[in-house]
C-alpha cells in the first residue's frame, strides 16, 4: 500500500515551499518510488514552479502530469456552480492514480486564500482526510508577534482536530528572527510537549526575485557584462533619477538600479560602487525606454572585466519598468542553487529532523541516488563538525561553495587570499560570507611559525629558512601547513592549482601512517541507484602487486567509511583463470598479498569489467566468485585504465563522479579537478570533513 504526507497551510506567505524541499531531502534517503502531488495547483504542471523544482531535484517516480489534480480555475469554476463534490472526486482520482506508481507520495496542498473567497477555511484539511494522509501544518509567522503565532496554530489545531485529521506537526516558518527563541517556549507550553512544533525565521533572500526571475518576467535583453549573475536577489529597486552624487547617498546593497538609457553618468557610478570599499554593490543596471547608449560608452563598457556589472535593457519607460519589477515575487526555482541551499540548511539547522522522521513512517530505500548519497554526506558531516582550509580564494567557485556550505551549515571554513580581494569579489557576485574565516598567508602572523615549522621538517633535505618562507607565501603549503598544525582539520584544492601542486606538501609534511604503504585515490561514482568507487584513477600510474593489493584495501576501508559495503573486484583483461600474460599475474598477485593482509575482505580478481559488475555475465565467466556480479569497488590495473574509464563512465551515462579522494594520509588533503563545478567542491568538502572525523 503507498504511503502518503500531506502539507498543509491555511495562511498565505507559508513558504509551504520550503517545507516540501526539506522533506522531500528527507524522504528520498528512504523511498524507492518517491512522488509528488498538488491537488489543486495555480495552472497546468509546466508552470507550477514548486512541482517543477521538486521534480527537477529529486528522482520522481511521476510524470509532471500526473503530479496535478486540478487546477485553480477549475475548482473555483466548480466551487461557483456548488460542485464542491464533483471536485473532491476529480482530485481524489487523480491522487489514485498517482499513488499507484509510487511507494509514497508527498502532497503539497493549496493556499485556500489564493483560490475564492467562497472556499471553505478548513478545505484543505478536507483534502487531506479524504486522502487518508497524516499531515504536516505550516503556519506562517510572517509580520506576526507571539500572540498572533500562537493564535493561528490553536485555530488551525483545533480545526484538524474537529475534523478528525491526524496531525503529525506544526512548522511555524518565516518567524521574526527577534522573537523566535521566545516564541518556541511558549509554543512548547502550549502542547505541553505533545505535538512535535517547530519554528523557522525568515530569511532575507528567500522571498526576493532574482535577477533571472525579473530579467524573465520582464522580457529584459542582455545588454552587456557577465551573463553569469542571474542567481543573485535583488533587495530593493532604485529608480536613478537622480545625479550621480544624490544617486549613491540613496544606493544599498543588492539594489537593482533602474534608469534611463540616456544616463551613462549612472552607469559609471554604479561601476565605482563596485570598485570602492566605501559603496555597497549593486545586483545589475535595468535600461529602460529601449534606446541604445553611444557607441563610445559601449565600447568603454567591452573592454571591462573585473568591474563588470550585468546590463539589461527593456523598451518600456522608466515608471512602467519599476512597477513591474516590484510586483514580481521570488520563488525557489530549480537551477538557483543558492536559493536551494539557503532554504535547505535554514530547513536542517531548526528542524528536529530525527524527531520528525519518527513521525514519517517509510519503508527503507535500497537505492542510493547522488542527491541521496550528497544528503548523507552533509548529514554525517554535521554529526562531528570540522574544520577545512580552502587555499584558492581567487576563484569564483570556491567563494560559491563556501556560501553553499556556510548555508547548509556542514562545516567551519578559511580561505586563504588577499582579504579585501576576496571579500570585494564576493560583494560583487553578491556572496554572503559571513562566518567564513578569511587568512592571507602572506600578511599572516602565522607566516614566520609555519615557516620555521617547515625547516625543521625538511632541512634534512638541504631546505633553507629563507625556503622555507618562500615556501609559506604558496597557499597550498600554508594551507596544508594549517592541517599540519591542527589548525585545520583538512584540505580542498585543486580547481586552480594542478594535483602535484595540491598534494606535493601534504607528502612533504603530513605523511602516512606507518601501516600504509602508499597514498593513493578513488572516485565515489554516483549512479542512478548506487554508489560505485573507482581506484586508483588520478595517483599511481603503475602499481606494483603489492602497491595495488594496498590501494584495494585503503579503497575498501574508504568506501565503507561512506556506507558503502565493500566488494572488492582486481579488474583485468581476463576472468578467473581464462588469460595469463604479465599483467594479469600481477593482478592475481595483488588478490593474494591482500588476502593475506586482509583475509575477512571480500575480494576476487582477476576480473572483468562486466563480470564484476553484471549478475548475468558473471554467472557464465565466475559462477562460484562472491565478487562477481556485485562489486562495489573497482581496482584497475593502472592510472590510464582507470582514468579513462571513470571518464567514460561518468560522460556516458550522467554519473556524478566525486574525488579523486586521496587515501592514506595521516590527515585528510583532497583534490579538484582545475574543470571542477560547483557542486563537486561541496561534495568534496563533506567528504573531507568525514575523513577528519576519524583522523
Amino acid at each position: 500500500m503507498t504511503e502518503s504526507l500531506y502539507i498543509a497551510s491555511l495562511e498565505s506567505n507559508s513558504g509551504k515551499l520550503v517545507i516540501s524541499l526539506g522533506v522531500m531531502e528527507i524522504l528520498s534517503q528512504r523511498v524507492n518510488r518517491l512522488g509528488f502531488f498538488r491537488p489543486i495547483s495555480s495552472g497546468t504542471a509546466e508552470d507550477d514552479s514548486h512541482i517543477q523544482l521538486l521534480a527537477n531535484r529529486f528522482n520522481l517516480c511521476l510524470e509532471v502530469e500526473q503530479m496535478v489534480g486540478v487546477t485553480h480555475e477549475q475548482a473555483r469554476a466548480w466551487i461557483a456552480a456548488g460542485e464542491e463534490t464533483r471536485l473532491f472526486r476529480e482530485i481524489i482520482a487523480r491522487f489514485k492514480q498517482a499513488e499507484e506508481s509510487c511507494d509514497f507520495l508527498l502532497c503539497e496542498g493549496p493556499d485556500i486564500s489564493h483560490l475564492s473567497d467562497a472556499l471553505d477555511y478548513d478545505m484543505s484539511i478536507r483534502i487531506a482526510r479524504s486522502f487518508g494522509s497524516p499531515v504536516i501544518y505550516v503556519s506562517s509567522g510572517y509580520k506576526e508577534d507571539i500572540t498572533g503565532l500562537l493564535e493561528n496554530v490553536r485555530v488551525a489545531e483545533k480545526t484538524f482536530r474537529k475534523l478528525n485529521c491526524p496531525l503529525l506537526a506544526v512548522l511555524v516558518n518565516r518567524v521574526d528572527p527577534d522573537i523566535l527563541e521566545s516564541a518556541k517556549v511558549e509554543l512548547v507550553k502550549l502542547y505541553d510537549g505533545n505535538l512535535l512544533t517547530e519554528l523557522l525565521p525568515e530569511i532575507n533572500g528567500l522571498q526576493n526575485p532574482s535577477l533571472g526571475e525579473i530579467v524573465e518576467s520582464l522580457d529584459a535583453q542582455w545588454f552587456n557584462g557577465p551573463k553569469d549573475r542571474l542567481q543573485r536577489c535583488v533587495n530593493n529597486i532604485k529608480i536613478a533619477a537622480m545625479g550621480p552624487a544624490n544617486f549613491l547617498s540613496h544606493l544599498e546593497k543588492d539594489d537593482l538600479i533602474i534608469t534611463p538609457s540616456d544616463r551613462p553618468d549612472i552607469i559609471f557610478t554604479a561601476l565605482g560602487a563596485i570598485a570602492s570599499k566605501n559603496y555597497p554593490s549593486p545586483v545589475a543596471i535595468l535600461l529602460s525606454g529601449g534606446l541604445s547608449p553611444e557607441p563610445s560608452i559601449v565600447r568603454l563598457l567591452d573592454g571591462l572585466d573585473e568591474l563588470a556589472i550585468p546590463i539589461y535593457s527593456v523598451a518600456d519607460d522608466t515608471y512602467q519598468t519599476a512597477m513591474q519589477a516590484a510586483a514580481i515575487k521570488g520563488t525557489v526555482r530549480p537551477d538557483n542553487e543558492r536559493k536551494i541551499a539557503q532554504a535547505l540548511g535554514m530547513f536542517e539547522s531548526n528542524i528536529n529532523i530525527p524527531a520528525l522522521e519518527k513521525r514519517i513512517r517509510v519503508t527503507p530505500s535500497t537505492s542510493m541516488s547522488p542527491l541521496m548519497f550528497e544528503y548523507s554526506l552533509f548529514q554525517r558531516a554535521r554529526q562531528q563538525r570540522q574544520h577545512i582550509v580552502l587555499p584558492e580564494g581567487n576563484d569564483d567557485r570556491i567563494l560559491q561553495a563556501a556560501e553553499i556550505l556556510r548555508f547548509r551549515d556542514v562545516v567551519d571554513l578559511t580561505i586563504l587570499g588577499e582579504k579585501d580581494k576576496i571579500q570585494a569579489r564576493a560583494a560583487t557576485l553578491g556572496l554572503k560570507l559571513e562566518g567564513v574565516n578569511i587568512i592571507d598567508p602572506q600578511h599572516s602572523d602565522l607566516h614566520e611559525k609555519f615557516s620555521q615549522r617547515f625547516f625543521e621538517l625538511r632541512k634534512h633535505k638541504g631546505i633553507t629558512i629563507d625556503n622555507a618562507r618562500d615556501s609559506m607565501n604558496d597557499v597550498s603549503y600554508f594551507g596544508t601547513m594549517m592541517v599540519d598544525m591542527d589548525m585545520a582539520d583538512g584540505m580542498v584544492s585543486g580547481a586552480v592549482h594542478t594535483t602535484a601542486h595540491t598534494i606535493r606538501p601534504a607528502f612533504q609534511f603530513i605523511g602516512t601512517p606507518p601501516d600504509v604503504l602508499l597514498v593513493s585515490s578513488v572516485f565515489l561514482m554516483c549512479m542512478d541507484t548506487r554508489v560505485l568507487v573507482y581506484g586508483d584513477c588520478a595517483v599511481n600510474p603503475n602499481p606494483t602487486s603489492e602497491q595495488l593489493a594496498e590501494i584495494a584495501i585503503s579503497s575498501a576501508k574508504t568506501a565503507q567509511l561512506f556506507g558503502i559495503e565493500p566488494i572488492v573486484a582486481m579488474l583485468s583483461y581476463s576472468s578467473g583463470d581464462s588469460g595469463g600474460g604479465e599483467d594479469v599475474k600481477l593482478v592475481r598477485k595483488a588478490v593474494e598479498i591482500a588476502t593475506q593482509r586482509q583475509p575477512d575482505l571480500k575480494i576476487d580478481g582477476p576480473i572483468q569489467y562486466d563480470a564484476a559488475i553484471d549478475a548475468t555475465v558473471a554467472g557464465k565467466k565466475m559462477p562460484d566468485s562472491e565478487v562477481a556480479g556485485k562489486a562495489t569497488v573497482f581496482i584497475f590495473p593502472d592510472l590510464n585504465t582507470g582514468n579513462n574509464t571513470y571518464k567514460a563512465v561518468q560522460r556516458s551515462s550522467g554519473a556524478v563522479a566525486i574525488g579523486p579522494i586521496l587515501q592514506g594520509l595521516n590527515k585528510p588533503v583532497n583534490d579538484l579537478s582545475r574543470g571542477c563545478l560547483v557542486a563537486d567542491i561541496v561534495n568534496t568538502v563533506a567528504i573531507t570533513a568525514i575523513q577528519a572525523q576519524i583522523s
